[in-house]
């Protein structure tokens, strides 16, 4: 008889999943701070405003300040200035590579400040770059990050690369660890290796080998422990309300794309002739292969689409409706509110902690699936 250790890795990956609990339970409302300039202001001028006035709280600029990218961590206010850790600005320009801090922007985000760097003039509107002289000319419509004509290219490591390099940091460190652990201890794991082979042996045993099977499964392991750990990692840094944590990594579409991008060409490469057989030739009559193909195309591409919007519009929607709650206190004005708002944060933020494991757990399980599908021969009889 063979007992079943799945209650004791729900426990083990409960209780990881509790550890920033603590921490998100101050949270502050990102503050809002607002420069006014003077009346006909001068292009090309350090546009340096020494009066600051406050005005009217504006949820949505609360709620996108977050959830958006950033090149600076703002960490909070002192007597109406900002703090915040500046990022280096690294962008390639006409002129070639050109470096400089976000600092230099002076937390202006409206393309008035104008930087000067490398003999070119920039600004800087809703977190992205422009040219300061094609910046004038464009509308509303044009100030996108798609106008590649009126800005350069950005390699910038703004806030979501500094979180997503700081958790590839430790996600290389606790591996190490763990890894050195078993070379000193071959017997029963002890410390960090034994607090993390459940959840290994959780992502083998429940995920990989059940999708993927006996025979093939360890060859795609290694990549299935990354996206698990990886994202699952990020999830928990996005509750973190406070430096160098907080920022929104797997709630960006860009970063969502890249990951459903990597689970496809992992399936694509590993398929086999049974799989590209059943989506050229699928078993039907030849006279609905006109339509059968096509539909077994959009298939290989609405499973990475699927993988993308569900691990962005959870995280996402989580983010939202915590900040909305919590701005629900200075939409009101009243410290009445704060007892029934804090109630239901409280509420929401332990059912992110899940949320941030369960969606770990389904991105993993449905590439494992997906690349199942790819690998899977047919019995002959």
């Amino acid at each position: 008889m063979v007992i079943s250790n799945k209650p004791l890795q729900f426990i083990l990956a409960a209780f990881l999943a509790c550890i920033p609990l603590a921490s998100f339970g101050s949270t502050t409302v990102d503050s809002i701070y607002v420069k006014t300039e003077a009346a006909n202001p001068v292009h090309g001028s350090h546009k340096e405003l020494n009066a600051h006035e406050e005005k009217e709280f504006n949820a949505s600029e609360l709620i996108n300040s977050h959830i958006g990218d950033s090149h600076d961590f703002h960490i909070a206010d002192w007597n109406g200035h900002p703090i915040s850790f500046s990022l280096p600005v690294i962008l390639w320009t006409n002129n070639g590579l050109t470096i400089f801090s976000s600092k230099e922007f002076h937390h202006d985000n409206t393309g008035h400040h104008v930087v000067s760097a490398n003999g070119q003039e920039f600004v800087r509107y809703n977190e992205v770059i422009f040219y300061a002289d094609k910046f004038e000319k464009l509308t509303e419509e044009d100030k996108g990050a798609f106008n590649f004509e009126a800005r350069p290219l950005d390699f910038s490591i703004t806030k979501n690369v500094f979180s997503m390099l700081m958790s590839a940091i430790v996600l290389f460190l606790l591996f190490s660890a763990v890894a050195r652990s078993y070379k000193k201890n071959k017997m029963a794991p002890k410390g960090l290796a034994g607090f993390l082979e459940p959840l290994v042996t959780f992502v083998r045993d429940d995920i990989a080998i059940p999708n993927i099977g006996h025979k093939k499964y360890a060859k795609y392991m290694p990549y299935l422990l990354t996206i698990f750990f990886f994202i699952w990692i990020n999830n928990l840094i996005g509750l973190i309300p406070f430096f160098p944590f907080s920022s929104n990594l797997t709630g960006n579409i860009y970063f969502t794309f890249v990951m459903a991008l990597i689970t496809f060409i992992v399936t694509t490469l590993s398929g086999n002739k049974y799989y590209w057989k059943h989506i050229l030739l699928p078993p039907v009559p030849k006279a609905l292969y006109p339509i059968m193909v096509p539909i077994e195309i959009i298939g290989m591409l609405t499973k990475p689409f699927a993988l993308m919007i569900r691990l962005f519009a959870n995280i996402t929607a989580g983010h939202i409706i915590i900040l909305s709650l919590v701005s629900l206190i200075f939409i009101f004005k009243t410290a009445a509110m704060s007892p029934v708002s804090g109630a239901f944060v409280l509420f929401m933020s332990v059912l992110e902690l899940l949320v941030a494991a369960l969606q770990a757990y389904v991105f993993t399980l449905l590439s494992a699936l997906f690349i199942g599908q790819a690998v899977e021969e047919h019995d002959h009889h």
